[in-house]
């Protein structure tokens, strides 16, 4: 990073009032996913495997429209940092509009090619066909996650990751009782998990939305869908997806390739992939702050303290990936009896842990600098540079000769080239642009 000013009064207290409710908020979700993962992996190793590609296919549009969330929050806080607060709630509902809309479009054609895209993945029969009943229910909940999305990027554009923080962790909780009492108490096994999600799903988003609204009234903004507001909500949407894209393609690339080694490494890699996540959801937190922060002060043409907050909280990134990544390398013998009893699948894990514990610091870096960069709405840089590093990274990934070396190609190839092209932008002055 270039030489940055000192840090001025307050600096780490303003990123620490955005930053800790984010964190909360996001390793809440990771957490109950953990929970989710137990209960699932109880019922046996092929519907841990079902899990596995099940929530690959949903990660997969959750990312690609995670814009909906990093979008509007980068272009409500530029606003709010303007001082035109109307304004911004305006733009926000106009991203819940198009969450709705996309949600609608995504399941639709989710559904209509539900048996295709299981079979992509070339996992065996079982663990398909226990996949397909579990997407065939949980589609229902990717409107309502989408406008979880949008609604949490509006409260973040405004300062407030308390409001998420609150709604997440008591729908994450009803997540898992519904759980609990569908797949055991019930008796619908992997279904049961499914009908569970999206019942929490459901409540969770309208808790959102209700907020979002209720502020939108207060400050006499537009509710009604706007047709050139939800177009150009999505157009300045589309670098994230590509943006986007590359991350999930990647994330495909380790799905397939896991899969291609047989169902024990399939199994392993979900466990491997939800540990990762959880990880990599608690390392966002500060990113969240970066988001928020860097188009609030981007907005109000105050471009020195972005500098400050960048360099400060790029430290912070590296600090927490030490620290994560330290816990995890402890952790690593232990935490796979959490999931499954499978001997297999236990003497499998411990080395890909390790390898995704050394990877930790980058980690820590590469989200801090990816949202601030996000927050400054520099969409098309990280579209170009993802690309990139994807095309760099594939043929590592389709070259790699076990689960553990295929976590190593991640690593390096993947995680490796975002930070080198991460810090390369940072350290320059393009992306700070100022004004609303």
């Amino acid at each position: 990073m270039s030489t940055t000013p000192t840090p001025r009064p307050g600096t780490d207290r303003e990123i620490l009032r955005l930053a800790i409710p984010a964190f909360f908020a996001l390793i809440s979700e990771p957490l109950f996913l953990l929970a989710d993962t137990a209960i699932v992996g109880h019922l046996g190793t092929a519907q841990l495997g079902a899990l596995g590609i099940a929530a690959a296919v949903i990660g997969t549009v959750m990312s690609l429209c995670v814009f909906l969330a990093y979008g509007t929050t980068a272009s409500v806080a530029r606003q709010i940092g303007a001082g035109r607060t109307s304004a911004a709630l305006t733009q926000g509902i106009d991203g819940i509009w198009l969450a709705i809309l996309v949600g609608l479009g995504a399941t639709g054609v989710a559904e209509a090619f539900l048996h295709p895209i299981v079979g992509a993945f070339g996992a065996p029969p079982a663990a398909s066909a226990y996949a397909v009943t579990y997407l065939r229910i949980a589609l229902l909940g990717l409107t309502p996650l989408l406008v979880m999305l949008a609604a949490t990027g509006v409260l973040r554009g405004l300062q407030d990751t308390r409001t998420p923080l609150a709604v997440a962790v008591v729908g994450n909780a009803a997540n898992v009782a519904l759980n609990l009492a569908l797949v055991y108490g019930a008796g619908l096994g992997i279904a049961g998990s499914a009908w569970g999600s999206v019942l929490a799903q459901v409540g969770s988003a309208a808790a959102l939305a209700y907020v979002v609204v209720n502020a939108a009234r207060r400050h006499h903004a537009r509710l009604a869908p706007d047709l050139p507001g939800i177009k150009a909500a999505a157009t300045a949407g589309v670098p994230l997806i590509i943006r986007t894209a590359t991350l999930r393609a990647a994330l495909l690339l380790m799905t397939y390739g896991a899969a291609r080694f047989g169902e024990v490494p399939l199994a392993a890699m979900q466990l491997t992939m939800t540990v990762w996540l959880f990880l990599a959801f608690a390392l966002d937190a500060i990113a969240i702050a970066a988001q928020a922060l860097t188009g609030r002060y981007l907005g109000a043409g105050n471009g020195a303290d972005v500098r400050v907050i960048t360099d400060r909280m790029t430290r912070w990134g590296l600090v927490s990936g030490i620290v994560t990544g330290l816990g995890l390398a402890a952790l690593s013998p232990f935490l796979g009896r959490l999931f499954t009893s499978d001997p297999a699948v236990l003497d499998l894990l411990v080395p890909v842990l390790l390898v995704a514990a050394l990877c930790q610091p980058v980690a820590g870096v590469v989200f801090v600098l990816d949202g601030v960069l996000i927050g400054a709405g520099d969409g098309r840089y990280l579209a170009l540079a993802g690309t990139l590093v994807l095309i760099a990274f594939a043929p590592a990934a389709l070259l790699a000769t076990s689960l553990t070396w295929l976590w190593v190609a991640f690593c390096v190839a993947f995680m490796g080239g975002r930070a080198v092209v991460l810090l390369y932008r940072a350290r320059g002055s393009a992306w700070m642009a100022l004004g609303s």
